[in-house]
Order: structure tokens, then sequence, then C-alpha cells
């Protein structure tokens, strides 16, 4: 990996520069950098020297789309003289030691190489005994973590708008910070803003603005560095709850009151199962379009996309995903990304069983099939990729972006898991299991070992339990005895779309005559086929169940019946989407275009984009249309695409 050849070449310059002939510790240069490789996408060396808590000193400028100030790390040492950190893209001015008396220090900053995906080493020269280190620093253009949008990108068009997105190597181009999962940090922040823009933070958060623009926030929790998350713009604040409630652009607020409405609800149902929510609030906050994930799990202050805005609260799911975060991945945290799916495949399980808590098991196994016919679809892409070997739950990304564990494996191969084993051992036992889990690792990090170890010794060994865990978790691919969910619901969609596919007329009215008890006359009933017959999933189903070589002109039957095209639920436009152009159903485009530059959201993005690849010229239609959207795309969204398109 290109990151120790970096960072061998940083090491000499490092001491070239800063070291005398007789060594200033009892710590030798290769005791210093030995465990530099504690985590493959982290220079920090945590094992000699760690932060315990960081405080912000920042301003937001608006003008020059620029973060500056100081990091102020206070640091457990275990007698080095060196600290490094994480840095991409951020412009270092100088680094002071000590907290109440300030004095400059020496540091190094790691070559930097065009192709990284760590950005560089910062190596600050320290004492044995220091134990507060001061980054004075500043963002650039190069910065990939913040979103910066003009008012034409917002909802209110009157104000600029940013936020940031960490996950999952991406804290350290706005904040200088050893940026590993493997270390949790309690933080603080004093941030300046504009008067008429409110900041928020994943920590306990103002409500409405003040005359100053100056803001102080508290994390009290230890949490990994990627879930320090910063949003400022024009926000309204609406309470759903005794310790819950909702952030957005004043003109989506009621919207989103109404789409979240059953927040307070979810909380208590995720307490009744795994145990007290420990981070005190839970709140959300509705991001512009350009957000590139439909959520993100910043502790007391989950980021939304406004596509979950549906109208019609089936798309809360994302919400009951984000929430199960608070449990795991926020209060169990995967150790290195190598280990990610202990965070999602635990979640998406958390997600489900909170959907079946308030909504049935009826709806709980819709979307859990919904999940499954995904991961069957990337499973068999990834099988045929160049890393065949990324349907394992335990990966190997050394070398590789940590967001190409993203996938649904990570998700839904890891919650199928765990359903299971919770069939193999029984519900009770299993949730007891997991409320132990939950309680034994809190505020911690662990490894898939760790996890396996305690999965043998308290559940399988004590309950005499044969389970395949280690083809599940080492080895490609789904195993044999991987839970089966049935939906009759799904089969009678299945039916439907067969019926079309046939050349029915299922949108046809049907009329039949009733004999009504007491009179003469029979009573005519008119039927026909309506969108509101059935719901978001099944519909989503439907389409999914059609032909693949599906004829426009059957296409155009639908859209004139049902109107897919501009249906309003992104889910459902994105699988109408792809079927379209897998059959050259060129009317939709116009709408397909209207879609890639309003919504940055990358899930939806990547098949849309994908599937235009496939024809020469829709692929150039597509650069076209990226051209024009990827200035409101995330660098996340962005980077992914343009790989996509340009590869």
């Amino acid at each position: 990996m290109k990151k120790y050849l970096f960072l061998c070449l940083a090491i000499i310059a490092f001491l070239l520069q800063s070291c005398d002939e007789t060594p200033k510790t009892s710590v030798t240069a290769t005791e210093r950098f030995a465990d530099s490789t504690f985590d493959d996408h982290s220079y920090s060396n945590l094992k000699l020297i760690r932060t315990k808590h960081l405080h912000l000193d920042i301003d937001v400028n608006f003008d020059s789309k620029t973060i500056y100030g100081v990091a102020r790390h206070e640091m457990i040492n275990s007698g080095t003289d060196t600290a490094i950190f994480d840095i991409k893209g951020l412009e270092i001015q100088k680094i002071t030691l000590g907290r109440d008396k300030e004095e400059e220090t020496d540091f190094v900053i790691g070559q930097w190489d065009e192709d990284s995906l760590l950005g560089q080493p910062l190596m600050v020269t320290v004492t044995p005994k220091t134990t507060h280190v001061n980054i004075y620093y500043k963002t650039t253009d190069k910065t990939e973590a913040i979103e910066w949008l003009s008012p034409e990108l917002t909802t209110g068009k009157k104000h600029p708008y940013m936020y940031t997105q960490g996950q999952a190597i991406l804290t350290r181009s706005w904040i200088p910070c050893q940026d590993s999962p493997a270390n949790r940090i309690t933080y603080s922040a004093k941030v300046k803003v504009p008067k008429d823009l409110l900041p928020v933070m994943s920590a306990e958060n103002p409500q409405a603005k003040n005359a100053e623009g100056v803001y102080d926030f508290q994390m009290k929790q230890a949490i990994p560095c990627y879930l320090i998350a910063l949003a400022v713009g024009n926000l309204s604040y609406k309470k759903l709850g005794p310790n819950c409630g909702v952030y957005s652009e004043p003109e989506m607020i009621n919207s989103c009151a109404y789409e979240f409405a059953d927040l307070s609800k979810m909380v208590g149902a995720a307490e009744k199962l795994y145990g007290e929510y420990l981070w005190e609030q839970y709140d959300l906050i509705v991001l512009p379009y350009s957000f590139p994930f439909g959520g993100m799990e910043n502790p007391r202050l989950t980021f939304v996309n406004p596509t979950l805005l549906a109208g019609d609260r089936s798309l809360v799911s994302v919400v009951a995903h984000e929430l199960a975060h608070s449990w795991s991945g926020n209060l169990v945290t995967n150790a290195t990304w190598d280990d990610f799916w202990l965070n999602e495949g635990f979640t998406v399980y958390f997600e489900n069983r909170i959907m079946e808590e308030l909504y049935g098991k009826e709806i709980a196994d819709m979307l859990a099939l919904i999940e499954f016919y995904e991961l069957e679809a990337e499973m068999d892409d990834i099988s045929e990729s160049e890393h065949p070997e990324d349907t394992k739950l335990k990966l190997a990304l050394s070398g590789r972006n940590p967001d190409d564990g993203m996938t649904q494996v990570a998700y839904v191969k890891g919650a199928f898991f765990l359903k299971t084993l919770e069939e193999a051992v029984g519900r009770k036992k299993f949730d007891s299991f997991l409320k132990s889990y939950f309680k034994e690792f809190a505020f911690k990090t662990i490894t898939t070992e760790h996890f396996v170890d305690y999965l043998n010794s308290t559940l399988l060994e004590p309950n005499n339990i044969k389970f395949n865990t280690n083809e599940w978790i080492y080895k490609e691919g789904l195993p044999s005895n991987c839970v089966k969910i049935q939906s009759a619901r799904f089969d009678q969609v299945q039916l439907l779309a067969d019926r079309f596919a046939a050349g029915e007329d299922i949108f046809a009215k049907k009329v039949t005559y009733v004999k009504v008890k007491g009179r003469r006359k029979k009573k005519k009933v008119v039927e026909q086929l309506t969108r509101d017959q059935y719901i978001t999933q099944e519909w989503q189903t439907f389409i999914r169940k059609l032909p693949a070589d599906i004829s426009v002109a059957k296409m155009q039957q639908l859209d004139k019946s049902i109107n897919f095209k501009n249906w309003g639920n992104s889910e459902i436009m994105t699988e109408w989407y792809v079927l379209g152009i897998n059959n050259g159903y060129e009317d939709i485009k116009p709408n397909i275009e209207k879609f890639l530059i309003k919504v940055g959201r990358r899930k939806y993005l990547a098949p849309i984009y994908k599937a235009l690849t496939k024809r020469p010229n829709d692929l150039e239609w597509a650069k076209g249309v990226f051209d024009k959207a990827k200035g409101s795309y995330h660098f996340v969204s962005k980077n992914s695409i343009e790989e996509m398109l340009y590869k």
C-alpha cells in the first residue's frame, strides 16, 4: 500500500529535521512508528499517543468557503516524542503545545500523493509528558467532507448552507485528527457563523438562533471521529416528543413533522427491544437534496435526505435504521473498516425489528424481502467484479477506499446472518444475547474476531448449538442455511405483474352487479386498480417482477395509467427509470434528467447512471447531465459517478 512508502519518506524527513543525535526518549524511531499500521486507513500512532478530548474553536466563512480555527487535542501520552495525526487537503498554519501557556513546536507533513486515499500524516514534535496539542488550520478547496451550497440549491433560495459528511475517512479533511474508528473521543466546540444562520452538530444543540452568531457544543459520550458532524443553514426546529424533534429549513418543517410523526414511538420501541437510549436527545435534520446518503447516524442528530419526505411515511424505515445505529455503530463500533458489517448488519436487523414492533410482521417482512432482492442483485455484480471476495462479511480493504465495503453485503447479508442465528437459537435467547452484547461493549470498538468469541462463549456454546459462523463471515456468497422469508402480498404482486405482461389490462374498469338483501334491483359495483391499493414496497416489487425486456409500449401504458415516471417517491422512480433505460424508453429521459439534477443521494444516482453506461448514446447523454448536476453533488456521490462514467 502506498501509505507505507509515504510514511517512511515522511519519517526520514521528520527525523532529519527534528531529531538530535541522542534520542529524546527511550522510545526508538522504529518503535515510535511501529503501530502506524494499526488501522490500514489511518496514519495515527494510537498505541503511543491518542486523543482523549477534542475542542474545536472555529469560524465558518461562507464568503471564502472555508472553516478556520484551532483543533485542541487533549491526549493520553505513553511516553513518545511524536504525535501523528491524519490530514487531507488542510492548510496547517502552526502547532503549539500546552493548555494554559502555549509554545510553538515543529511539525512535518508527509508527502502528498494525488492518488492517495488517506491524505497525509501530520507528525508533531512533542515531549514524553505532552498532553495538549493545538493545531491551527484552515480548510481548502481540496476538503472533501464539506458541501458548500449556494442559496439556489436550498429549499428557501435565500440563504447559503453547508454540512459535513465524515464517514468513512473524510473527517480528516475538515479536522486534523486521529481518524480511526478504533479511537473514541469526547468533543466540544465553539462555532462562529453568520448571524442569520444556525449551526447544529452531533452534540447538544441549540434550537434557535442567537444575536451573536456564536454557539457552544458538547458531546459528552465518546465517539469515533467519523461521527463528528456540523451543519449550518437557515434552520427551524419542531419538537416531536419528550426527547426528539426535527430541524429543517422553515419551508419544509411542517412536511418533516408530518413524515416523522412516529419518531418518539420509534425511540420507545427500540428501548423496549434492546435497552435504554444512552444519548439523551434524538433529533433529525433534513438536509438539502445533495446529501449523498439516505441518512447518517451522527449521534444525537441524524442527518437525513429530503427524499424521505414521500408524503405517506412510506420511507421511515430509513429513520428506524439510523435510530438503531444509536446501539449498533455509535454505541458499539467497528474497530476497523474491514469490520464494517458489525455496524450495518446489526443495524439492518435492529431496524427491521423496530418496524415489526410498530407496523407488524407483514410490513417488516416485505421490507426485509426488498432488501434481500437488492442483496442478491449486488452480490451477482460483485461476484463478476475485480473483487469477488467482497461478498464476505469480514473484508480486506488495505490499499482500497473503505467506501468499497459499503455494499448490501455488509448491510443485508449481515442482517440475514443475524436473522438465521435468531431462527437457530430462538428469538427470546437471541434478544437476551443482543442486550448483553450492547451492554458489554457499550462505548467500545470491537473486531469481527471479538464478536465471534463473544457469540461462541455467551450464546452458542452454553446452548450447545452448532452454527456455521465461519462460513457466514469468512466465505463468499450466501450459506445454504440462510433464513427464507415469504410474503403473500408480494406473491399477489408477482401475479399482477405476470397478468400485465401477458397482455391483460389490469387497470380496466370492472363492472359487476351484486344482489342486495331486501331489494329487487341489483347494485352496480365498479372496481378499478388504483395506486393507493398497494404500498410503496409492493409497487416497487411490481416493477421488479416485470419482464426485463418489457416493451416501450407497455411502459407507456403503465405511465398513462399510474404515472410511475412522476410518482414522487424516489424508490419507485429509480426502479422505473432503470427499467426504462434498459429498454430504450426515450420518453422518460426528461424526467430522468430532472431527477438526476435535483437528487444527490448515491443510492439512486448509482443504478441510474450505471444503466446509462451500457449504450454509447446513453453514456454521452449521461455525461452531459452529470456536467449540469455535479456542482450540487457531495464529493462522495460525485466521485462514485465520475469513476463510473469515465473509467
